[in-house]
């Protein structure tokens, strides 16, 4: 299943935050440089790890270091790289077959979002697609100072690489909020806030509602809650959300982790 980090769309939008893209037999090469000291050279969910490639950007753009997050179907690389203790992406996520009729995906919902979701309504919620100044301005007065709040840069980015096919929508009273991508006809639950006072409220259950209608409407088959708490690179800050995002169902993916190599030796 192709991932969104190795879609054009992600690569442009890389490309407009500061990182230089190679796109090579499609799959995407990030690269950060550095002064002096030369660069990093990130692969993230490719089909197949390619040494050659790899090697090949090495030296091209003088990368002291490489990190790369296989997809779970991929041969992990070579024992020269070491698995981190720090993954970049979540290396557990949930996803839901919304290929279905969308009497059979709440099937798939815990109760009392169901009973949430029969109170839906498009008058709760707010579409921001066009007003990203104003929906980073609800995200900043929702979190405070407490967390990041992507720069206004990389919020136009985002839209601009994924236009149609990017939506910024919050709840009605502004208190929650997500950012919803779709690619190769996976919707991805992107980025979320909320105002810690009126977490998991009902609204908030019906508006990944709203996001999955939308995405359906647009042809979407999966959707991927882009991550979820995991033992094995344990993060208790994750297990609120993530017990949030395991009332819809769905299937666990895990992903191997992320693989660091610094001693550049092929």
């Amino acid at each position: 299943m192709p991932d969104i980090r190795q879609s054009s769309e992600y690569g442009r939008y890389l490309a407009q935050i500061g990182w230089t893209v190679e796109r090579v037999k499609n799959t995407n090469y990030f690269i950060r440089k550095f002064p002096i000291i030369g660069s990093v050279l990130k692969i993230q969910r490719p089909e197949k790890i390619d040494h050659q490639v790899i090697k090949e950007l090495q030296k091209k753009y003088k990368a002291f270091q490489i990190i790369l997050e296989p997809s779970p179907y991929c041969l992990l690389p070579s024992a020269s790289f070491r698995l981190s203790k720090s993954p970049y992406l979540p290396t557990k996520t949930l996803h839901i077959d919304i290929s279905l009729s969308e009497k059979n995906i709440l099937a798939g919902f815990r109760s009392d979002i169901q009973r949430a979701i029969k109170q839906f309504s498009i008058n709760q919620f707010s579409n921001y697609q066009d007003n990203l100044e104003q929906f980073r301005k609800v995200w900043k007065k929702a979190v405070g100072l407490s967390k990041y709040v992507p720069s206004p840069k990389q919020l136009k980015a985002l839209q601009s690489s994924f236009k149609d096919n990017s939506l910024f929508v919050t709840t009605s009273d502004e208190s929650a909020g997500i950012i919803f991508l779709l690619s190769d006809s996976i919707l991805y639950y992107w980025q979320a806030f909320s105002d810690k006072k009126r977490r998991y409220l009902p609204n908030q259950y019906r508006m990944v509602w709203y996001g999955i209608l939308w995405g359906k409407k647009r042809g979407a088959k999966m959707f991927d809650f882009e991550g979820i708490y995991d033992s094995r690179f344990p993060n208790k800050s994750w297990l609120g959300f993530t017990h949030f995002k395991k009332s819809f169902g769905g299937k666990e993916v895990e992903y191997p982790g992320c693989f660091v190599k610094t001693k550049l030796i092929f």
